[in-house]
């Protein structure tokens, strides 16, 4: 399985919409709407996310991920003076659970210790992707009601050690 990235294009809204629906069908199985209603309700959510994004965070890269070439999901990560901030990752269910996530989430840590940054999440409280951040070594530094501030930072180096 190769993992690639991308640069979202804008012939890709249609697959971004679904990428940010997939991420909403569970909660939806709660509610008495038809699957029209759902739909446009996830339309008018995900434009709103992605005005609020555009206009919230500078100095960001918008990609695609590509499994063995095919659209799997996407990644919003932002490069501040400070700190590295994944700020959206979603996958298709499809490809949930099979190590992609992971493997980005390895790439940017690898990112941010070269540039001797932390690298930094929100998740909510109750995402199953926490589990997922904690196993790669996140840490809680903040909690804000629905959501979660957390980081890795890459550890320190032993003097004279001259590893990565």
């Amino acid at each position: 399985m190769t993992t690639t990235r991308r640069p979202v294009r804008p012939n890709d809204q249609a697959f971004l919409l679904d990428v940010y629906s997939s991420t909403r069908e569970q909660e939806l199985t709660l509610v008495d709407w038809t699957d029209d209603q759902k739909r446009a309700f996830c339309e008018m959510q995900f434009a709103a996310q992605d005005t609020f994004y555009h206009q919230t965070y500078r100095d960001t890269t918008y990609e695609i991920l590509l499994v063995d070439g095919q659209r799997a999901g996407r990644l919003y990560v932002a490069r501040w003076p400070g700190e590295v901030r994944i700020v959206d990752i979603a996958l298709l269910p499809a490809f949930r659970g099979r190590g992609v996530g992971s493997a980005i989430i390895r790439e940017l840590q690898a990112e941010a210790a070269a540039s001797g940054k932390p690298l930094r999440i929100h998740v909510e409280q109750f995402n199953p992707a926490r589990r997922l951040y904690e196993r790669l070594g996140f840490k809680q530094i903040q909690d804000k009601g629905v959501y979660l501030l957390m980081e890795w930072a890459a550890p320190a180096r032993q003097a004279g050690d001259s590893s990565p």
